[in-house]
């Protein structure tokens, strides 16, 4: 590694310094400075060289490279020695040295060699090209690329890549200029071979034949070593073949290949026939096989975990079971897919009963009945059992290790354990098992460790983390002082068995001498007083009782029926969380019962949050906790009475005591995660159900047409915008998606011609507009409550104007058309598009607001297309309260879960898929496949013509590039439909309906029945059309409704007794889908509410914003009689005269200014009308009312704590006796500190609050946002004030920085700063995430990269106003990392200052060379 790996816009060093650099390398340096080169006599230019030579080694050396780096640079000089001696040698074999041609010109004096002459001139000519080409390029081995330069290098043969553009060494160009080609062919001219001259050249020589036999006699031909030679060129061949091979990973970092599913791995989920969802689900658990005792034990685990939160009769618990380990076996053994099971298995789920008709008997076969059928499983459930059954199966590897250890040490050892014996068979939990491998670990330590050191086969990992404890306990065991223990009379597991209630009870037996007594004689050189050995032996008892799987059972099982939760704020919770705080609702909140947290998870993990944050302290108790200690004492204790009895009963006493501390904090972890898990998935499945209620919604229903029709649709916005000064920016998208027209309005008034107003200037083009394109519908939206305004005047505009939509028929066959309906519509996706790469390439000349409305409109003619489009992107949007609190692949896979259930209940298009990218993004979530296996889907479609005829040649039977294999296809047929044409004789109607094609046969007999053709009609009608013949008869016909006369009960028994196949349900579906192929299943579109229309344009829920919370609002108006202001979440509020001030004395304007923020309280909100009345009144504003669900919680409120915590606070604001300050200035809030932090969190970064300042009125606070959840408190001095509450005329920061006012310090110091972290975050070298995950980067960059060193900059979140400057010198180096402050002139890394991202990328790898130099020296 050489410094121009750090140095930006370096220099290309000439070409003597090139040539120096091959002497440095190859060794040849004399000679191959006489061939090329141009060279310089002067001795001025040798000083030069000379005085510099220490400066360029110190720039070439930069990083110092470790042993295993030296090594690869010493091979790749031998290879290319090895390279060049062959070139030589072949050299040589083509040309006779010089010796010869002197013999031969002693021989023939006339012989001329002008030719070499020529060749060697034309060889200097082009010499830097040739060098040029032989030297590695200085892409692919510098440790660290130059990546900020700014001026290109000079091109020396090669073309230097693009900063940061990693793949351009693997790019070639085929085309060259005039002048190249010719340089080409002189240089292929001096590189032709010559013909080779040999002994054979008689001409050449004079030499007769019989002399040259005398001298191939004497001195050989010259091949006798050939064979040598040709075996040492093949190895050199073969390495550097090896070292040429090129796969992608060689080229693309491993995350990139992760990031497009181009490794291996996805290679083989692309071709293995299993579906792509259980392929990865189960991708942990692929050795796990199970028996078929363990699959029946399984089918019973998971129904029995189901039953419990199931509210079944107790006489379908039979049968709920047996459709559980239904469900399983097609998960499992048939690998079918949630879907499908749903679609073609739902008789499995559902139980029938035949109820008689008029009290009949049941067995009365001739009697009428009815059929009763209970639903037992739904489509959650079934994915509950697929979850099930990965816990069940890392539940079995777990047992199967536990079960390795405990026979490898009963095979060694010869030991026997009934309690392992017991327990493991039966243990239902992870922590059950777990249980047992701690107790294991705790009895056989020892023998686990002989087994470990002689390489036996042990559970993995021996507890290292408990080494020491072990020890003691190993040495209690092997001691005297065990003794004592065994004479404790009962032993851990037998007082579990009675404190569990289970089987016979087991008795204490007492010792015949005192605990003391006996412990005297237990006296060893381990334990050497009687004291140590009857502590070491209560410890060792108590250890025992701790390790018991069965008693570690019994506390688990009180815990979780008397566990509480209590809140306790800390020192720092007790300044930050105020009564406006969001964590004040459990801030005092005590005794919260397990039953309650699970009626409010989401709770529960903020709690947990604050907990993280250091707000709070969370802590799960034992309710009754000495109750139960009392309970348990008479398992232990004998029933003798005698002064003997007691004392031992003492010592068991003392040592269940010291047992019970420690199982508490054992058991409160496990409890406490657990509880955490569940409230995960709680609020999971909670997004998972809101996320499917805005999925099942059809597009728009245009007037007149059937649902699921697509509309037309005509979408305006005027983002955060003001109509009649911002621009109005509109989308025309037709039904198939094209965006046909687009454009702004900036006058959409309504004139009044009786006042003499006319029409805004654009109104006459929307009219124009809507007439030409006759939309189905006009949507509207945008992101402040303006857009009421906006769809206020629209729809007076349709009114006025009479704006209709396109004609329809209405059911008296008239052409009618409907006024146009203007919608406000779901933003939410619409938001996340519009600054999207994926927007930016369907639209790259639109604005931003354009993709709103674009995606507005998107967003009427699908949701779902919507929000499957979205990706990853998908948990973005708030669905539940608590989400964010939820990790984010649990929430990811839960949404993909509703996703799937969606997409397959409406099918999708294959061919339309083809075409449309957005119809392509929903074949991820058909049955069977996903994103690998769709896109190698549309692959092989394309290349075999782009069009699918039928279902059946998806399976690609004798093609050479099958679509999928014969599980995906049955997964996933269904569910994907094909067009019927009529017209096409080959096209099968049923493969346009929700049929399985296992079906089809089924569906086809039904057809011939409802059309009451005989065999042979239908023989006939097949051997002229084909097996679709009947169903196509049937539609041609309009004969549909007549599968409606037929008795669906027969076929159903039919089938059940013939092909033992339970069809009853599917035949229904049949039978809908001959009558409406793919009918439209999702419910109407679903239009927004008042609250959600009132959340969507201000940010605020009914937690945020209510009546009685004190917010800060802007006056826009005064008058004498009210006050109108508007809050910054853009509602307008309205101060009565009443309201305005407690100080009657004073006038209003005196008190208040325009533009002034001030506190107001919320007395009444319009959430329809966006206004609200607010009260300006300190004695109001001082008395906010708490929110509603502060008290809404089940558990004990801490009144006390919180009185005492109130008081202490005023008494410490009454000894700084401040009084609570204003400025006049837009950006002044009077926030504390939390409340700036809050108020700054919606906002962008870099957005700034000027608050009043808890050092003294000489002092300010501006509160920046850095980042997202980042926020820079900045200490303003204030000097030359005229008064206390005016601002200083001289404002200092950090006694280093002056400004003149507040403008001057937001602009050149918070504003300044703000640019120099977006000039950080929008460097290629910054990494987004946290320190973990760049260290994570650069090990796997350096991995893939040997050579190479790299650096990254990250944020530092702890420090705000800080970065990260992460790098690893090299493979094996370790990795470290620099602090770098922002600065409001650039960045300060290591106290030195640096403009710019380049100069402080420069600048570190300087910084770096010279401390790497001064360690050397």
């Amino acid at each position: 590694m050489s410094a121009r790996d750090f140095v930006e816009g370096e220099a290309m060093l000439d070409e003597e310094e090139n040539e120096e650099e091959l002497v440095d390398d190859y060794g040849d340096g004399e000679e191959r400075l006489e061939t090329g080169g141009n060279h310089y006599d002067s001795s001025e230019e040798d000083e030069d060289e000379d005085d510099d030579e220490d400066a360029v080694r110190a720039v070439r050396e930069g990083f110092i490279v470790d042993e295993d780096e030296e090594e690869e640079e010493r091979a790749e000089r031998r290879r290319e020695r090895r390279k060049r001696r062959r070139e030589e040698r072949e050299r040589e074999d083509e040309h006779l040295d010089e010796e010869d041609l002197e013999l031969i010109g002693e021989l023939n004096p006339g012989l001329q060699y002008a030719a070499a002459a020529d060749s060697k001139f034309k060889r200097l000519k082009r010499g830097h090209k040739d060098r040029d080409s032989r030297q590695p390029s200085q892409a692919i081995n510098d440790f660290f690329n130059s990546d900020e330069e700014d001026e290109p290098a000079p091109d020396y043969g090669r073309h230097r890549r693009h900063p940061g553009d990693e793949m351009d060494d693997f790019i070639e160009e085929d085309v060259f200029s005039d002048d190249e080609l010719q340089r080409e062919r002189e240089d292929l001219e001096v590189a032709r071979p010559r013909k080779t001259i040999g002994f054979g050249a008689t001409d050449t020589t004079g030499l007769d034949e019989n002399a040259l036999e005398d001298m191939r006699a004497a001195f050989g031909d010259g091949n006798e070593y050939d064979f040598a030679l040709a075996m040492e060129e093949e190895e050199e061949q073969q390495e550097e073949d090896v070292e040429k091979h090129l796969d992608l990973k060689d080229v693309f970092e491993p995350s990139q290949l992760a990031e497009k599913m181009l490794t291996e791995e996805d290679n083989q989920i692309r071709l293995i026939d299993e579906p792509e969802r259980h392929q990865i689900a189960r991708k942990p658990y692929r050795n796990v096989v199970l028996s078929e005792d363990q699959f029946r034990e399984e089918a019973a685990w998971i129904a029995n975990l189901m039953l419990l939160k199931k509210r079944l009769e107790p006489e379908l618990r039979e049968p709920f079971q047996r459709s559980v380990a239904k469900v399983l076996e097609f998960l499992v053994t048939d690998d079918w897919e949630v879907p499908f099971i749903f679609q073609h298995r739902k008789d499995y789920m559902i139980h029938t009963v035949k109820v008689p008709v008029n009290g009949a008997s049941a067995d009365d076969s001739s009697s009428q009945y009815t059929i009763k059928a209970e639903k037992l499983l739904n489509m959650t459930d079934l994915w509950d059992i697929f979850d099930y059954d990965l816990k069940f199966k890392a539940l079995v590897e777990k047992r199967n290790t536990i079960q390795k250890t405990y026979d490898n040490i009963r095979s060694v050892f010869s030991v026997e354990d009934p309690i392992v014996e017991e327990m493991l068979p039966i243990a239902t939990t992870m922590e059950e098992l777990q249980d047992i491998q701690d107790y294991l670990h705790f009895q056989y330590a020892s023998q686990i460790r002989d087994l470990t050191l002689t390489n036996g086969d042990t559970n993995g990992e021996v507890q290292r983390r408990k080494a020491l404890t072990r020890n003691f306990f190993e040495r209690v065991r092997n001691s005297k002082a065990y003794g004592l223990v065994r004479a404790f009379g009962i032993t851990a597991d037998a007082f579990a068995q009675n404190a569990l209630k289970e089987g016979r009870r087991q008795y204490t037996e007492d010792a015949s001498e005192r605990p003391e007594d006996m412990a005297d004689g237990l006296v060893d050189n381990d334990f050497n007083n009687s004291s140590q050995v009857l502590k070491a032996a209560k410890g060792m008892f108590a250890e025992e009782i701790v390790m018991s799987p069965k008693m570690r059972k019994v506390i688990r099982q009180a815990y979780y029926m008397n566990g509480a939760v209590d809140c306790f704020r800390t020192e720092k919770g007790l300044r930050r969380i105020d009564e406006q705080h969001p964590y004040y609702e459990f801030k005092y909140l005590r005794d919260q019962q397990l039953s309650d947290i699970a009626r409010s998870p989401e709770l529960f993990l903020r709690m947990l949050k604050a907990e993280e944050e250091g707000l709070i302290e969370v802590k799960v108790r034992f309710e009754n906790f000495e109750n139960f200690r009392k309970r348990l004492y008479p398992n232990i204790e004998s029933d003798n009475y005698s002064e003997l009895a007691d004392s031992w009963n003492r010592l068991r006493r003392e040592a269940v005591d010291l047992a019970l501390g420690k199982l508490e904090r054992v058991i409160n972890r496990s409890v406490k995660e657990n509880i955490r898990q569940e409230c995960e998935n709680h609020v999971a499945k909670e997004c998972r159900e809101a996320f499917s209620q805005r999925l099942d919604q059809a597009p728009y229903k245009p007037k007149g047409m059937i649902l699921g029709t697509v509309p037309r649709v005509l979408a305006l916005s005027t983002g955060t915008g003001i109509i009649g000064r911002a621009p109005i920016h509109w989308a025309y998208v037709e039904e198939d998606g094209r965006v046909l027209e687009n454009g702004k309005f900036t006058d959409l008034s309504l004139g009044d011609k009786d006042r003499g107003i006319a029409d805004g200037k654009d109104l006459e083009a929307l009219v124009e507009l809507v007439n030409r394109r006759r939309p189905d519908v006009i949507g509207v939206s945008g992101m402040s409550p303006e857009t009421r305004r906006l769809y206020k005047l629209l729809t007076e505009i349709v009114d006025a104007k009479d704006l209709r939509g396109a004609l329809y028929t209405d059911d008296r066959d008239e052409e009618v058309s409907d006024r146009l309906e203007v919608v406000i519509v779901n933003d939410e996706v619409a938001r996340l598009y519009q600054n999207s790469d994926r927007a930016k390439k369907d639209h790259p000349s639109f604005a931003p607001l354009t993709h709103y409305c674009v995606g507005l409109a998107k967003y009427l003619q699908s949701p779902l297309k919507e929000y499957a489009s979205l990706g990853r992107d998908i948990v973005s949007i708030q669905f539940k309260p608590g989400q964010q609190l939820v990790a984010q692949e649990l929430l990811l896979k839960q949404l993909e879960t509703a996703l799937v259930d969606m997409v397959n209940l409406v099918g999708v298009d294959i061919n339309e898929a083809v075409s449309d990218p957005a119809t392509a993004n929903l074949l991820p979530y058909v049955c069977g496949l996903g994103p690998r296996k769709a896109a190698h889907l549309l692959k092989i479609v394309n290349m075999t013509g782009g069009v699918v005829n039928s279902r059946f040649s998806l399976l690609g039977v004798g093609v050479q590039y099958p679509a999928m294999g014969v599980k995906v296809w049955n997964n996933s047929a269904s569910f994907l439909y094909i067009d019927y044409e009529s017209a096409d004789a080959d096209s099968d109607p049923l493969d346009n309906t929700r049929v399985h094609p296992e079906d089809y046969d089924i569906a086809r007999k039904m057809a011939a029945d409802a059309l009451e053709l005989d065999e042979e009609d239908i023989k006939a009608e097949t051997d002229e059309n084909g097996p679709g013949a009947i169903v196509r008869k049937l539609f041609r016909e309009d004969a549909q409704d007549r599968v409606n006369d037929l008795i669906l009960e027969e076929y159903a028994e039919q089938l059940e007794k013939n092909l033992n196949q339970r069809k009853r349900a599917t035949l229904e579906t049949i039978r809908a889908e001959l009558q409406q192929p793919y009918e439209e299943l999702r419910k109407h579109f679903v239009f927004l509410s008042t609250d959600d229309i009132f959340t969507m344009l201000t940010g605020e829920t009914a937690q945020t914003l209510a009546e009685g919370m004190v917010v800060p609002i802007s006056i826009k108006s005064i008058r004498d009689d009210h006050i109108e202001g508007k809050l910054d979440c853009g509602v307008d509020a309205l101060v009565g005269e009443s309201e305005m001030t407690d100080r009657y004395d004073i006038p209003v304007r005196a008190i208040y200014s325009l533009h002034q923020t001030v506190p107001a309280k919320v007395m009444f909100l319009n959430r329809k009308t966006f206004t609200c009345n607010v009260s300006l009144r300190e004695e109001q504003v001082s008395r906010p009312s708490r929110p509603a669900a502060d008290r809404a919680h089940a558990g004990e409120w801490d009144y006390r704590q919180e009185e005492q915590d109130r008081e202490a606070l005023e008494a410490k604001t009454q000894d700084g006796g401040r009084t609570m300050r204003v400025i006049k200035h837009p950006l002044f809030r009077p926030f504390n500190s939390t409340q700036a932090v809050e108020f700054l969190g919606s906002q962008s970064r870099g957005d700034v609050v000027i608050r009043p300042s808890s050092k003294g009125p000489d002092h300010l606070a501006v509160t920046w946002k850095v980042a997202d959840g980042i926020f820079q408190h900045i200490d303003v001095l204030e000097l030359d004030k005229e008064n206390e509450f005016s601002v200083g005329r001289t404002l200092k920061v950090g006694g280093r920085f002056t400004y003149s006012d507040l403008d001057d310090l937001i602009f050149n110091h918070v504003k300044a700063m703000a640019k120099k972290v977006d000039e950080m975050m929008l460097h290629e070298k910054y990494q987004e995430g946290s320190k973990d995950s760049t260290y994570q980067w650069l090990e796997t960059y350096t991995k893939a990269n040997p050579r190479r060193s790299a650096y990254a900059f990250c944020i530092d979140p702890k420090h705000a106003g800080y970065f990260f400057l992460c790098f690893k010198a090299g493979e094996h180096a370790q990795v470290h990392s620099w602090p770098v402050k922002v600065i409001p002139q650039g960045y300060e890394l290591q106290r030195n200052p640096y403009p710019d991202m380049r100069a402080l990328c420069n600048g570190f790898k300087l910084l770096f060379t010279n401390m790497q130099s001064g360690k050397r020296r």
